[in-house]
């Protein structure tokens, strides 16, 4: 079966977002760097309240999903909608925020480590304007592989197949189906360990590493993937990755490319200029998340 190769490196990059939460971008950090359907990534880390404290207070989305994983902290999300929802370790949330959101993010924690990650999902033409929702999916519900060298994947999207066994995630895995199909892993592997397994044949794909680095690709065509950064994949129906001498730990996201025009302005992603002026209107008139 054809392996994937890393086509290219997007380093991450320091920044800042909300109300001065200090991050590193990879996917979005310039205009344009995205894998369609991903959007953005953003890796928070921190032991220093001042770098977090402050949060992400009230702001909008239109046309898109986020997905926030924690692995240290404690965040609280509130909308307008009336929900409300807790984050801690090993927790996700899932949030379509289609024709319109208005939410806050916030830190639960006034010391103490934050940690994790937030990707943006673009949704197809068709489901830009369907209603919002959202679903927080506790750590004890995200299924864990162990695997045969050691080290262990938590299956947070799509299905992992290993050795015969599939392994289901919440999101995506049964019932129906997101339009993008995506495939959400994280891995962790110890020095030297191989983790090799199939992703879907034409899916965007992209591995970040958060721990350590690794190489990508089959042997004696590997190339490095350096720490903190975002390694763009070719097609292919698998994927292998060897640890570096101190072992990774790395994020694998796999999805359905769209293909279709992408025109961004801040927290809005539509299909056209026309589109997002209208999203400003709506937001200033207070309309953005309002039923259709």
């Amino acid at each position: 079966m054809n392996t994937r190769t890393l086509l290219h490196v997007i380093e991450s990059m320091p920044t800042s977002d909300g109300a001065g939460v200090k991050l590193r971008r990879s996917l979005g950090s310039q205009r344009g760097q995205y894998v369609d359907p991903f959007l953005m990534l953003d890796e928070f880390y921190s032991d220093n309240p001042d770098d977090y404290v402050a949060g992400f207070p009230s702001h909008p989305h239109r046309g898109f999903e986020t997905v926030t994983y924690m692995l240290d902290g404690h965040m609280r999300h509130e909308d307008h909608l009336g929900n409300r929802g807790d984050l801690g370790p090993g927790d996700v949330q899932w949030m379509t925020a289609a024709r319109g959101i208005i939410h806050s993010e916030m830190p639960q924690q006034s010391e103490g480590r934050m940690r994790g990650f937030q990707l943006w999902l673009n949704l197809p033409s068709k489901e830009k304007m369907k209603p919002a929702g959202y679903r927080d999916i506790p750590a004890d519900e995200i299924p864990r592989v162990t695997l045969p060298q050691g080290g262990e994947v938590k299956v947070i999207a799509g299905t992992l197949l290993l050795d015969g066994d599939a392994t289901v995630g919440p999101v995506n895995g049964s019932g129906a189906k997101l339009s993008t199909d995506p495939l959400y892993l994280d891995v962790r592997l110890p020095a030297g360990a191989v983790f090799d397994a199939p992703v879907p044949a034409g899916h965007s794909a992209f591995l970040y590493t958060y721990e350590g680095s690794a190489e990508v690709g089959t042997p004696g065509a590997a190339r490095p993937l350096p720490n903190r950064a975002a390694g763009v994949l070719s097609d292919g129906a698998r994927v292998r990755v060897q640890a570096g001498a101190e072992g990774v730990r790395f994020l694998l996201l796999a999805a359905k490319p769209l293909r279709e025009p992408v025109v961004q302005y801040g927290p809005f992603v539509m299909n056209t200029r026309e589109e997002i002026e209208q999203a400003l209107a709506d937001y200033r008139d207070g309309r953005l998340g309002a039923a259709a």
